[in-house]
């Protein structure tokens, strides 16, 4: 083999070498939480301070691993909404934060604890995933965009500055990073249906998991 044809070969290859390499750092997360909750991981799973969607009684609980800043978490929040008006006062949802893209998604925590202690957490979770592009790391965000949003949403912005650096705020990010990692959690949105993890993942199975539970608790 000449020089000219040993060098392409070798270009050739370091190429398909690179490409397998990028898809393989890039691609999502594969689940790798446990099937279901261990009874020794229900604390993990659920903490009594855990934001709340629907009845406290209800006969299944969603469990989402949820990060704001997650576009995928954005696009399944109509979903879940739609399972909950589906089934009405059955079904709950609960909350876990996970903050996998960084500064952005703390802060957004940040927000919405400040908006829960001002009764205004609904509103607020729905406009800062609403307008995620325009505050979200993956966007082009603009400083105190969150705020502005949130504000326009019904929060009190002033309050809210002191609310968000409130010790409590620090102890809940801090406990929900501690339990995604004993939970196994690589990637937004996780579900968990009444302790089963949703797997494989997607809207048609999340819709059957739920059916099944509702189904096994007589409803």
């Amino acid at each position: 083999m000449t020089r000219k044809p040993l060098i392409l070969s070798v270009l050739v290859f370091g190429l398909a070498v690179f490409a397998v390499a990028s898809w393989y750092m890039t691609r999502p997360g594969p689940v790798t939480a446990t099937a279901s909750a261990a009874p020794e991981n229900a604390e993990a799973l659920v903490r009594p301070y855990s934001p709340i969607l629907g009845p406290e009684e209800a006969l299944v609980t969603i469990v989402e691993f949820f990060d704001p800043a997650c576009e995928a978490c954005r696009a399944f929040y109509p979903v879940v909404k739609d399972i909950m008006a589906e089934h009405g006062d059955a079904v709950r949802v609960v909350l876990r934060y996970t903050p996998f893209h960084g500064a952005a998604s703390e802060q957004a925590i940040r927000v919405l604890e400040a908006a829960r202690m001002q009764d205004v957490y609904e509103p607020v979770l729905e406009a800062i995933l609403r307008e995620q592009p325009r505050w979200a790391s993956h966007g082009a965000p603009e400083p105190g965009r969150i705020l502005q949003i949130a504000g326009n949403a019904g929060l009190d912005v002033e309050a809210a500055r002191t609310q968000m650096l409130a010790p409590d705020v620090v102890a809940i990010l801090n406990q929900d990073r501690a339990d995604v990692e004993t939970m196994g959690v690589r990637g937004t949105p996780t579900f968990f249906v009444n302790g089963r993890l949703l797997d494989p993942f997607g809207e048609a199975e999340l819709r059957t998991l739920v059916a099944e539970e509702l189904a096994a608790a007589g409803s």
